[in-house]
C-alpha cells in the first residue's frame, strides 16, 4: 500500500474508537513475531455498546452489518495499540473470525460479517484481503449481536 493507513483513515472520514479494555482474564492482543492476534472485539464505540439483540429477530441484517463494521474499527484501534499508537506497521490482515448472535433459522451469517470484511478492504485496500470464518452463535457476550477477532501481520 502506497498511501500511509493513518492517512487514509483521515481521507475516509474514519475514526478510532478507544481501545476497549478486556472484560475477564485475557489480554487485547498478543505479538507473537510479525503476527498480532487481536481478541474478539465487540459494537463498542468507547465503552459504550452501539448494538444489542440477536440477528433475524430484533436486528436486521445492515443494523448487524454495521455493528460488525464497529467491532473491525475496534480491531483496528487495538492494532494501533499494540503498534504503539501508528496502523503504519501493518502489513496486511491475514484472518476474520465473525460470530453471529443469530436464531436456529437464520443463514445470512456472510452477510453480515462483510461489515467488517468491507472496512478492511476499504481502509487497507489489497492488505485488507483476508481470509475468513462467519458462523452463528445462539448468544453472544452482553447480548450484542456480533464479535468478531482478527490476525493482522506487521513489520
Amino acid at each position: 500500500m502506497t498511501q500511509s493507513i493513518e492517512s487514509r483513515l483521515a481521507q475516509l472520514g474514519i475514526e478510532l474508537p478507544q481501545p476497549a479494555a478486556p472484560a475477564a482474564a485475557y489480554v487485547p492482543t498478543i505479538r507473537t513475531g510479525n503476527l498480532v492476534y487481536v481478541s474478539g472485539q465487540l459494537p463498542v464505540w468507547n465503552g459504550e455498546i452501539r448494538f444489542k439483540g440477536k440477528v433475524g429477530a430484533t436486528v436486521t441484517v445492515e443494523q448487524a452489518q454495521e455493528a460488525a463494521r464497529l467491532c473491525a474499527l475496534n480491531l483496528l484501534a487495538q492494532v494501533h495499540a499494540a503498534c504503539g499508537g501508528s496502523l503504519d506497521a501493518v502489513r496486511r490482515c491475514v484472518k476474520l473470525g465473525g460470530f453471529v448472535a443469530s436464531g436456529p433459522d437464520f443463514y445470512d451469517h456472510p452477510k453480515v460479517v462483510n461489515g467488517a470484511s468491507q472496512l478492511m478492504l476499504d481502509v487497507l485496500g489489497d492488505a485488507g484481503r483476508h481470509a475468513r470464518f462467519a458462523v452463528g452463535a445462539p448468544a453472544l457476550p452482553f447480548d450484542v449481536p456480533v464479535e468478531v477477532d482478527a490476525v493482522f501481520e506487521v513489520a
